[in-house]
């Protein structure tokens, strides 16, 4: 793989550039994408998730030109913490799904539009990886945050959440591309996510194979050392928080004799 360019705002299409934080692991991939959208003649850009705050990516950031909106995925620091400075700094507001992230503007629901950076914006809640995650359409494209990733699979807060957010993205127009908050963009974004709806299903039949050699009452961490014992075991912290997720999942049907 090529070297990700740090700090370059790197034109993906017509309407949408990345500027790639400098914050690669084995959670941010080669790190942070924080996507900057703009209709080819407006003045003042959309930036979604800008980060951590990490002054040097946002100054960077802030050198695009006029921002009117910073919009963010969801919670975690990776795509949010940067947005109470980045907001001061270019004096735009912040929307979200969750309230407590918004400054100065009203948060999403699902289902929304509104116009910006002479775009139009709809909203989708894809929960499942967080409760307050969001997609973004806009101009064909969808924003994905952490629902789907570049490459990889994600983790997992709620199971069925995520189940059902992956079929309301495969109901999407085949050929919608993909623009994720780390890895690399993606062509077919509902090909992916009927990939990982089929991955997802491969891992629940895995886990039920676990419990039936370990025992309905297996921890997350016993199942992951069966499930996952040919992945390398710095991924085994976020696996079994995706683990826990299935298991409550499983459980769950059972209990109500599905």
């Amino acid at each position: 793989m090529t070297a990700p360019a740090y700090g370059v705002l790197r034109r993906v299409s017509e309407t949408a550039s990345v500027l790639l934080e400098n914050n690669p692991s084995t959670m941010t991939l080669e790190g942070t994408n924080t996507w900057v959208l703009r209709a080819p003649d407006a003045e003042a850009a959309v930036v979604v998730d800008p980060g951590y705050h990490d002054l040097d990516h946002l100054e960077k950031l802030a050198a695009v030109g006029p921002v009117e909106l910073i919009l963010l995925t969801h919670h975690h620091p990776d795509h949010a913490e940067g947005a109470p400075w980045f907001a001061s700094k270019t004096g735009a507001p912040v929307r979200a799904f969750d309230a407590s992230l918004c400054i100065d503007a009203p948060p999403f629901a699902d289902g929304d539009s509104f116009t910006a950076g002479g775009l139009d914006f709809s909203v989708l809640h894809t929960p499942g990886h967080t409760d307050d995650s969001v997609s973004l359409l806009v101009a064909g494209q969808l924003l994905t945050g952490d629902t789907i990733l570049g490459r990889g699979t994600t983790v997992l807060h709620d199971l069925g959440d995520y189940l059902r957010s992956l079929r309301k993205l495969i109901a999407l127009p085949d050929g919608t591309p993909g623009l994720p908050g780390h890895g690399p963009e993606l062509p077919d974004l509902p090909a992916t996510a009927r990939e990982y709806l089929a991955h997802r299903e491969q891992r629940l039949d895995q886990v039920r194979s676990a419990l039936r050699t370990l025992g309905e009452d297996a921890t997350p961490r016993q199942v992951v050392e069966v499930v996952y014992a040919d992945v390398d075991r710095a991924l085994w912290a976020p696996a079994e928080a995706s683990v826990r997720a299935q298991l409550d999942y499983l459980r769950a049907s059972s209990e109500d004799g599905q």
